[in-house]
């Protein structure tokens, strides 16, 4: 055989598992996906999970399935995901906690948010809100601060693990104030919720989804909301920002990431599925109802998370530093 025929020969064989793989990614998906939350059922995570994989599940035609794998501040779903089979048939809904914040509370971190996975997305940013208990002794945030700073030794303050965006926001409140509640962990928004409105912890950085309904009724105070802006269904509440405390109007963000390795034309596809979901108008009327804001497509893409993941290990690795907070 000449040798010119040959290395054709050869070239072409080594070609043809690439060219077997494009075929097999223009296919994707033959199956239904997992979808991992690494948090518990019916808390925000979740909900905003649930929201997208339906309309995703239309686009993609093949069921996305919530599968909830909490744990560790939402670490142990993230190795799982990690661990998984870079096909395009497990996803995560991930979230600052879980994909920058976590790079500093545990030392022994089980992944690297920057390298260890793929970016899809940005979901939604879901600002958090300073609620107390009804009968919190302040009528606004002035008076809020001002009895946080004076008794803060005998209050407490509910947070949803370590890890959580209540258990971060609550450290940058903390030491915006210069104050040192004790901190109550509880095992997800509900039961924390349920704890301030029966009065068994003062306050909780919460979210709309958890608060609102609450505020509406009189059963809790609202003093604070951590959005850019006023929210609409909180018209009287103000802004973080506008109170003096502007660390907290970085809106914690939802993301959707794949195992490192997942082909290209399959992240593209999830991409475009759920660039649609955000488009759409009832989707996006759903995640609104929950508190978030919907990022613009120019900030929501792979290139965009991947430096939002980048920035966000950053920032607060020197905010969870100067708290001396460590996760086992």
């Amino acid at each position: 055989m000449a040798a010119g025929k040959f290395l054709h020969l050869a070239a072409g064989a080594a070609a043809l598992p690439a060219v077997a793989r494009v075929a097999w990614s223009q296919a994707y998906p033959t199956r239904p996906i997992t979808m991992i939350v690494p948090f518990a059922a019916a808390g925000p995570t979740d909900v905003a999970a649930r929201i997208i994989s339906e309309h995703m599940s239309h686009t993609l035609g093949q069921r996305l399935v919530v599968e909830n794998v909490p744990g560790a501040g939402g670490t142990t779903g993230s190795v799982r995901t990690m661990r998984a089979n870079p096909d395009g048939y497990t996803i995560q809904m991930g979230h600052m906690g879980t994909h920058a914040i976590s790079v500093s509370l545990y030392p022994n971190l089980g992944y690297k948010p920057e390298t260890d996975f793929e970016p899809i997305g940005v979901v939604v940013h879901q600002p958090l809100l300073i609620a107390a208990r009804k009968d919190f002794p302040a009528r606004d945030v002035g008076e809020f601060i001002g009895y946080v700073k004076a008794n803060s030794e005998k209050l407490n303050m509910a947070h949803t693990g370590v890890g959580s965006m209540s258990f971060t926001y609550a450290l940058v409140l903390n030491a915006a104030l210069g104050t040192k509640p004790a901190l109550v962990p509880f095992s997800s928004n509900a039961p924390a919720m349920t704890a301030l409105l029966g009065g068994q912890v003062d306050y909780f950085m919460g979210t709309i989804l958890d608060v609102a309904p609450h505020y509406g009724s009189g059963t809790v105070k609202v003093f604070a909301f951590g959005g850019t802006k006023r929210h609409p269904t909180l018209p009287n509440v103000p802004t973080t920002k506008e109170v003096g405390l502007p660390n907290l109007d970085s809106s914690p963000w939802w993301a959707l990431f794949a195992p490192r390795g997942t082909a290209q034309p399959i992240l593209d596809r999830l991409s475009g599925a759920l660039d649609k979901a955000l488009d759409d108008e009832n989707t996006r009327k759903r995640l609104l109802e929950l508190g978030g804001d919907i990022p613009e497509k120019d900030v929501r893409g792979q290139r965009a998370l991947a430096m939002l993941v980048k920035n966000d290990i950053a920032r607060w690795t020197p905010i969870i530093k100067a708290a001396n907070v460590k996760a086992e």
